[in-house]
């Protein structure tokens, strides 16, 4: 359960403040990190695959320099900078060439001198006339000529290229990627299986103090996340490259998400919007509840958002630890995630206990196979004779007078199953049929866990009408038969 390491890595350093998340956001090209005018916004060690000319490099954004007692929040903030410095192939130590250099830059940029590191200095906000006199005060650190950036604006970084092409070694050089195109699928064939050479994508979503970042630095099997009994630790949406047996996986930490009402400063905000957006990256989303007091009004409202947004859900029971009576909770929370969120029937659910590594394994497992699920193509011809004994036996309701007259079934894709129905009429057919039609092709099929979505399409010619190489519907429609006409 190591970190992938194919490209070098460069750390920002820097006190609060002075732009450091922005360049990260740059050297990227998304807005990853959150930015805002308040100090110490970025609590954990953020990595990013960033692109600079032909240069291709891991870039850290880094919570900031700050003294604290080694308990406190700045002292466990300090340390995870610390651990960026040696990990990392270079360090961009930045300034704000506004402001000038401070005590705190002086003290910092002594402490670098120590490290056996390439390190650039990097002079931001230096657009206009305003950072000419910071710049110049700069080379008073003796950590070289300062190049001077604006990472808002994007001036400067052909010299920030430069330099970092001669200290980066030669991995860093692009090198481009095939991209492999979806196979066309025949009308009786499966899909393929799931690649065990890509990495899956996994979200870990929860309300506040639920135990993310202790979750995830068990997987990652050292304290790579800020964790302490303040809520609200975790700001960031936090991306992480770790290995579990022989599976690659991508881990994606996110903020505690609190109900709406309650979000109310502009920080905050932002976090669940990077939060959220951390769920449309995902592929599998691990909802973390209190096994203490599980499937509050809140975690209902997280599931149903990963639904929607199409995710695969296993339901995660952090602090088991603390829960009496084991065997009977564990079948009673199970009965309840049905009953709750039917849209979900079958979810795994899996006690487990982040702060010991309890059951960690299983949750594993179930990531896993829930992730198979999602990825799951079924055949047109499986399908159609799975639906046809289902259409005799209970029919849809009649519009108008008119039976609604269903041809066939296909799944064009997966990611979450979609299937789209063909007949005559079908965009009549009630909500309450197609969830009976759903819940078949869940319990069918095995599709627990991941959403289902079912589309109606009207006309169409039945390709199992022609052709005697394949089973065909019965000629008058059978599937769309009344009981006793």
């Amino acid at each position: 359960m190591t970190p992938q390491a194919s490209l070098p890595k460069v750390a920002i350093i820097g006190r609060p403040n002075v732009g450091k998340s922005t360049l990260f956001n740059r050297l990227v090209g998304q807005k990853l990190a959150l930015v805002d005018d308040q100090p110490g916004v970025t609590r954990d060690r953020r990595e990013g695959e960033a692109h600079l000319g032909s240069l291709s490099f891991t870039i850290i954004d880094t919570a900031g320099l700050e003294e604290g007692d080694p308990a406190s929040l700045a002292g466990r903030m300090r340390a995870q900078t610390e651990v960026a410095l040696g990990d990392c192939a270079a360090v961009l130590f930045m300034f704000d060439a506004r402001v000038g250099l401070t005590g705190a830059d002086r003290h910092f940029a002594q402490a670098l001198r120590r490290i056996d590191k390439p390190i650039l200095l990097l002079a931001n906000k230096a657009e206009g006339a305003a950072g000419r006199g910071g710049i110049l005060d700069a080379y008073e650190l003796g950590l070289g000529e300062p190049i001077a950036i604006s990472a808002e604006h994007g001036e400067g970084t052909s010299d920030l290229y430069e330099a970092l092409r001669a200290v980066l070694p030669a991995s860093a050089q692009d090198e481009p990627e095939d991209e492999e195109a979806e196979p066309e699928l025949g009308d009786d064939e499966d899909g393929p299986p799931v690649d065990p050479t890509k990495p899956i994508r996994i979200a870990v979503l929860g309300r506040p103090n639920a135990g993310k970042s202790t979750l995830l630095n068990r997987i990652f099997g050292e304290d790579r996340l800020l964790t302490g009994p303040e809520p609200g630790l975790t700001r960031d949406s936090i991306e992480l490259s770790a290995h579990w047996g022989a599976r690659e996986l991508k881990l994606f930490d996110t903020a505690g998400l609190r109900r709406k009402a309650r979000v109310v400063g502009k920080l905050e905000k932002l976090a669940v919007a990077d939060a959220l957006r951390a769920v449309r990256f995902a592929e599998v989303v691990i909802l973390l509840l209190d096994a203490t007091i599980p499937f509050e009004k809140q975690d209902l409202t997280l599931a149903d958002l990963a639904e929607r947004e199409g995710r695969a859900v296993v339901f995660g029971l952090n602090k088991w630890d603390l829960v009496e009576n084991k065997s009977l909770a564990a079948q009673t929370l199970r009965g309840e995630a049905d009953r709750l969120l039917p849209q979900l029937r079958g979810a795994r659910v899996i006690p487990l206990s982040g702060l010991t590594g309890a059951h960690l394994d299983k949750l594993m497992e179930a990531v896993f196979q829930t992730h198979e699920t999602w990825n799951k193509r079924i055949s047109t011809g499986r399908l159609n004779r799975w639906l046809e004994p289902v259409i005799d036996a209970t029919p849809p309701p009649a519009v108008s007078g008119r039976r609604v007259k269903i041809r066939y079934m296909t799944q064009p894709k997966a990611r979450p199953p979609f299937f789209v129905l063909f007949g005559n009429q079908v965009d009549s057919i009630p909500e309450s049929y197609k969830r009976f039609l759903i819940n078949g092709l869940r319990e069918t099929f095995h599709l627990q866990g991941v959403p289902i979505r079912l589309s109606m399409r009207g006309g169409g010619e039945n390709p199992y009408v022609k052709g005697g190489a394949r089973k065909t519907l019965r000629a008058k429609s059978s599937l769309n038969r009344r009981p006793g006409s």
